[in-house]
C-alpha cells in the first residue's frame, strides 16, 4: 500500500510526546522550533504521514494531516466560532452533503464556509456573505489556505436587500441579529430547504422564534449540545475536569409553502 508523502508546502499537524499540538508549512531548507526543540523540515520531506521526527531536545513528534478540528482549534480567527460539537449537528440537520448549493450569512473566519465546502464537494457551490472587509480577507486568506475556495462564492456584502441566490438547499445564519433576515432566508430557500441560525442567549431564540411564526415554517427545534470528554486512562477512567458547556443555541425549520403563494402574505 502506498500511503501519502509529505512534500515541500504541504499544512502539517504536529502531535508532541505531551501532547502538545502544532500546525505549520512544511518548507524546504527551514527549521521550525517549539518549547520540545527544533527539527529541519528537510527531514521529514518524502517520508509517509504517520512518521515522527527527533528535535534537537530529543523530544518526538507524530506528522499526521491537518484534519477539519485540528483547523478550526489552530486558524488564525479574529471572531467566535461555532464550534464542532455544534457545526457537525447544523450539518447534519441541514443535510448538507455533495451537490447542494449552501447560503452561509455571516462569514467571520470562514470555519463555517469551509465544513460546508468539504460537504458539497465540487459539484456543489457554497455562497458566503460577509459585510465587514477585515472579515472578508480574512475568511478568503483560510479559505484559500484550506484549498477550498474554488467552492465558494465569496462576497463582500450586506443581505439588508436580500440575497442574489434562489432554490438554495440550505440557508446558515450566523449574524448579531437573524431575526432581522429571516424573510431574506426564507426567499432564498427552495421549497422544502432547510433554515438554521445560531445565537448566545435565550431571549435572541425567543426573538427568532417569533419572527419564524410569520413565515411559512415547519418542524421549527431548538436545540442545545452538551459534550463531555473522557480523559483516556484506562486505570483512572473520568471526565476531565472542565467542560465547553453552552455555546450556542441552534434553532433549525424547514421552508413551506402555502398553497400557491411565492410569498408569504
Amino acid at each position: 500500500m502506498a500511503y501519502p508523502l509529505i512534500e515541500d508546502g504541504d499544512r502539517i499537524f504536529l502531535v508532541g510526546d505531551d501532547g502538545e499540538e502544532f500546525l505549520t508549512e512544511v518548507k524546504a531548507g527551514k527549521k521550525f522550533g517549539t518549547h520540545l526543540g527544533a527539527f529541519q523540515f528537510d527531514e521529514i520531506i518524502g517520508k509517509p504521514y504517520g512518521t515522527s521526527v527527533k528535535t534537537s531536545k530529543g523530544k518526538t513528534l507524530y506528522i499526521v494531516e491537518p484534519g477539519y478540528i485540528d483547523d478550526v482549534f489552530h486558524m488564525n480567527r479574529r471572531t467566535q466560532v461555532v464550534y464542532p460539537k455544534d457545526s457537525s449537528f447544523i450539518l447534519m440537520k441541514l443535510d448538507v452533503f455533495e451537490g447542494k448549493r449552501v447560503v452561509d450569512v455571516g462569514a467571520g473566519s470562514a470555519a463555517m464556509s469551509y465544513l460546508f465546502a468539504k460537504a458539497v464537494g465540487k459539484s456543489g457551490k457554497v455562497y458566503t456573505y460577509e459585510r465587514r472587509e477585515d472579515f472578508y480577507n480574512l475568511a478568503k486568506d483560510n479559505l484559500t489556505k484550506w484549498e477550498v475556495i474554488d467552492r465558494v462564492d465569496l462576497k463582500l456584502k450586506d443581505i439588508s436587500s436580500g440575497v442574489e441566490e434562489t432554490n438554495v438547499d440550505a440557508f446558515f445564519l450566523d449574524v448579531p441579529h437573524p431575526w432581522e433576515y429571516i424573510s431574506v432566508a426564507w426567499k432564498a430557500l427552495k421549497g422544502g430547504g432547510r433554515f438554521c441560525t445560531v445565537v448566545p442567549t435565550t431571549n435572541q431564540v425567543q426573538m427568532v422564534l417569533k419572527e419564524i411564526k410569520e413565515f411559512p415554517f415547519v418542524m421549527v427545534e431548538v436545540w442545545e449540545s452538551m459534550f463531555r470528554q473522557y480523559k483516556p486512562v484506562p486505570e483512572r477512567l473520568r471526565p476531565f475536569d472542565r467542560m465547553v458547556a453552552h455555546t450556542a443555541y441552534m434553532i433549525f425549520a424547514i421552508k413551506v409553502l402555502r398553497g400557491d403563494e411565492d410569498e408569504p402574505g
